[in-house]
């Protein structure tokens, strides 16, 4: 699916849904792409990490990809994650993502653990591989858990120079300040800069320029009405509905992590099961508790979407 313009709102992750002996449950992932859509999304992201790909093989990645493309059937943008360490991998993910249908990829900069990971150069070169090897947009994932520090510099650069990297996802400490030295260093080369981390800091991040939110696909038709009412100069509707959100962003981002998701489409009958793949444990029962008990003041749409 070719984008005509750039895209902007609320980008969530899709979940993977595993059932409870661990294996990929395949119809769950379609309810999860239906849900998605029911809930006013304005793209779906698959395989990021709140999809546990780190923890997905090959073959099982490569299942997921299709059936969601496949099933999506262009109702609404998908964008593929395809990060990897390895340059060659990583653009072969991107070309098959492209051949398959996805509108997007987003990549983090290669790293292995927290101490291995290339020079500035190294990072640019990871980046312009997989930009020549594809003709659509590159999402730069700018997070913590690669542990490497992406400069604005660096960044600005990237999307000077490097025609498809043009959308950029800051989930990093003081990402308002840095989205807008970004806008400010890159301009009219960046068409989507975008927040994350289940969109705890939004408000700020809006503040700073970004024009959207990749969340998770907890409750993202109550996160969406903030981006859409600050964009349409509504700043207070945007803050009002963003403290209203704000406890079970906050449960979520600091407490549950990716199980809260899954933890509420099991509950509300989208999927059969919220396991997740060792070495991953479930949370206590007193925090899905409280989990639950936000959700359902919030009236969250996927609590009852299965029922």
């Amino acid at each position: 699916m070719k984008l005509n313009k750039p895209l902007t709102g609320i980008l969530p992750v899709a979940p993977t849904p595993f059932h409870a002996d661990g294996r990929v449950d395949e119809e769950g992932m379609r309810r999860v792409i239906d849900c998605m859509i029911d809930q006013g999304v304005d793209a779906i992201c698959i395989l990021a990490n709140y999809s546990e790909q780190f923890l997905l093989s090959d073959e099982e990645r490569a299942l997921l990809m299709r059936l969601s493309l496949e099933h999506t059937a262009d109702r609404v943008p998908v964008i593929v994650t395809v990060s990897h360490f390895s340059t060659g991998i990583a653009t072969a993910r991107a070309k098959s993502a492209e051949a398959m249908g996805a509108a997007m990829v987003m990549m983090m900069p290669p790293y292995h653990g927290s101490g291995l990971f290339p020079a500035p150069q190294g990072i640019f070169e990871h980046f312009q591989t997989v930009n020549d090897a594809i003709t659509i947009p590159i999402m730069v994932q700018d997070a913590p858990l690669s542990g490497v520090a992406l400069s604005v510099d660096l960044l600005a650069k990237l999307a000077r120079e490097l025609e498809n990297v043009s959308y950029f996802k800051m989930e990093c400490p003081f990402a308002a300040d840095k989205l807008a030295a970004l806008i400010e260093a890159a301009g009219d080369h960046i068409e989507g800069p975008f927040d994350g981390e289940e969109a705890v800091t939004l408000l700020a991040d809006l503040d700073a320029g970004c024009t959207g939110s990749m969340t998770s696909a907890l409750f993202p038709e109550k996160i969406r009405p903030i981006v859409t009412r600050y964009a349409e100069g509504d700043k207070a509707g945007a803050l009002e509905q963003w403290q209203k959100c704000l406890p079970l962003i906050n449960h979520e981002n600091r407490q549950c992590g990716l199980r809260a998701t899954k933890a509420v489409f099991a509950t509300g009958g989208v999927i059969k099961s919220d396991a997740v793949r060792h070495p991953l444990k479930p949370m206590t029962e007193r925090t899905k508790a409280r989990l639950l008990e936000l959700a359902r003041d919030m009236d969250v749409l996927a609590l009852r979407w299965g029922k």
